[in-house]
């Protein structure tokens, strides 16, 4: 298990680097953008009226990710959400290293082509720093998820960070793993 290399970790060390080194004529190796991490997030509204669908959320992110996640909390009560302090409402999850490399390729080739109507995600998602943001409406997309043992699809935000210092870096870093940009 020690000798294993994520296939996309692969790519970047032989063919993404050098790439890039040509195209933003970087003089400096350290200077050429690289993933940091990637942050999946879900949700989950009606945990206010139902506890149990937190533990549900907490489980298939735990399955989509590969690691266990977060229950985020309320940090604040708001009374016309029916929402009180400390209360759950959400999961999340960061991934670095082989595991982002790995979650990145599944999100690529397996999950995005099972998502219906799918036409590229939007090349307008940068935050003006190299981090990019995109929304899936349905998880069960992912092939861990097993569908007849869904009570109720969630969406989920996947935020995806460079080192990048702008945009356009971050655009052909992510275009290089093979992400499917519609413009």
């Amino acid at each position: 298990m020690a000798d294993y290399t994520p296939r996309l970790r692969a790519l970047y060390k032989e063919k993404v680097r050098a790439a890039l080194k040509e195209e933003f004529s970087y003089k400096n190796e350290m200077m050429i953008p690289k993933l940091e991490k990637i942050v999946l997030n879900m949700g989950v509204g009606e945990a206010v009226s139902d506890s149990k669908k937190i533990k549900s959320a907490h489980d298939d992110l735990m399955a989509i990710a590969g690691q266990k996640p977060v229950i985020t909390k309320a940090k604040k009560s708001i009374a016309g959400f029916k929402v009180r302090e400390e209360m759950p409402l959400g999961v999340k999850v960061t991934l670095r290293a082989d595991r982002m490399y790995e979650f990145l390729d599944r999100l690529t080739t397996i999950a995005m082509p099972r998502i219906r109507d799918f036409r590229g995600v939007s090349g307008k998602s940068f935050d003006g720093r190299g981090n990019y943001a995109m929304g899936l409406k349905e998880h069960i997309v992912f092939p861990e998820i097993n569908f007849d043992k869904v009570d109720q699809v969630w969406g989920m935000d996947i935020v995806i960070c460079t080192s990048a210092a702008t945009d356009a870096e971050a655009k052909a870093l992510l275009k290089h793993f093979n992400l499917p940009f519609q413009n």
